[in-house]
């Protein structure tokens, strides 16, 4: 693929995540080749990093820190050589935004799991947000900002294979374990969980197996996934979360919810775009009839992961979760 296709079809993808349009499309006019996609994102996200160290006050360093991370992010994006340095960069850059911005944020890490729980210690209910199959924590700062705004309190997570984790860690298909363990270190009793493309499979599934989970969403997620099915270019990332093709191949043979979906008892939401083009999560509509409490909400122009259609889809996620979680209208 040549750079200005690779650049179309990540553009609702980068400015879904908070990107400026106008910079994105300034940074990628200038690539030669695709293999220029990390280096120059990661360039991009060192001048945020500059302009954080001679910021006027505390709030533009960690506005400038925050969209370091998602430049950093973004240069996951692109097979390349830095990748691994690309997510631990944006780690960083938001793990300190955070302590600038939020000093009462706290990084909390487990086995096979790490992330940052932000807002109120009071809050009324608790949202666990899971990344998908090449997303991060950094990626979803804006549903991040939505539930919050709700009153509720998040802990936007990196799984086993995924943001900072993927350089020493394979994806795992018994996810509701690492949720299990996540919600037994916030020390809460119960919490929603909202997944994202391949962590949509994530949290239906622990949604399913662990009975704590009291409400969920799913945004652009796969009901079923067939190996011969996915494009060659998930088919590689694939491998790569999961260590290796036949490992990739063995977990997408478990990525199948006909048989979970009616054990989820928790309320459930189910986002699709209808403009979706991955094979497999196209239709989220059989996860939402199949689940007890399903309710499914299909954008038709949304595309995959709908960052062209925010305004869609967005706000009712956030309400239905915070509305099952406290049990009054947001």
């Amino acid at each position: 693929m040549n750079p200005a296709d690779f650049a179309a079809a990540q553009w609702t993808r980068a400015t879904g995540v908070g990107i400026d349009p106008h910079e994105y499309q300034r940074v990628t006019a200038g690539l030669a080749s695709v293999a220029d996609w990390g280096p120059s994102f990661l360039s991009t996200g060192h001048g945020y990093l500059r302009r954080a160290e001679h910021a006027d006050s505390p709030v533009s360093a960690g506005e400038h820190l925050l969209m370091a991370a998602r430049w950093f992010h973004l240069a996951t994006l692109a097979p390349c050589a830095e990748s691994p340095r690309a997510a631990a960069e944006a780690d960083a850059a938001l793990g300190r935004a955070l302590t600038v911005l939020e000093p009462g944020a706290r990084r909390v890490s487990g086995e096979g799991f790490t992330g940052w729980l932000r807002g109120p210690a009071d809050a009324p209910g608790t949202v666990v947000v899971v990344p998908g199959l090449d997303s991060a924590k950094e990626e979803f700062l804006d549903l991040v900002s939505a539930l919050l705004a709700r009153g509720l309190a998040v802990f936007a997570m990196d799984g086993p294979g995924q943001g900072v984790l993927a350089a020493t860690t394979t994806f795992v298909p018994d996810y509701e374990r690492v949720v299990g363990r996540v919600v037994d270190a916030l020390g809460v009793a119960r919490v929603g969980l909202v997944g994202l493309s391949l962590g949509g499979y994530f949290a239906a599934r622990a949604a399913a197996l662990e009975p704590r989970v009291a409400a969920a969403a799913t945004v652009s997620g796969p009901f079923r996934l067939d190996w011969d099915e996915l494009p060659p270019p998930v088919r590689d990332i694939m491998a790569a979360r999961a260590g290796g093709a036949d490992a990739a191949h063995e977990f997408v043979r478990h990525v199948d919810l006909s048989a979970l979906a009616p054990r989820i008892a928790a309320p459930l939401l189910v986002v699709d775009g209808g403009g979706d083009v991955i094979p497999g999560v196209t239709n989220g509509e059989p996860l939402a009839r199949l689940a007890p409490h399903g309710s499914y909400l299909s954008v038709p122009h949304g595309d995959h992961l709908l960052g062209n259609a925010r305004p869609d889809w967005l706000p009712h996620l956030a309400d239905h979760l915070a509305h099952t979680l406290t049990g009054a209208q947001a």
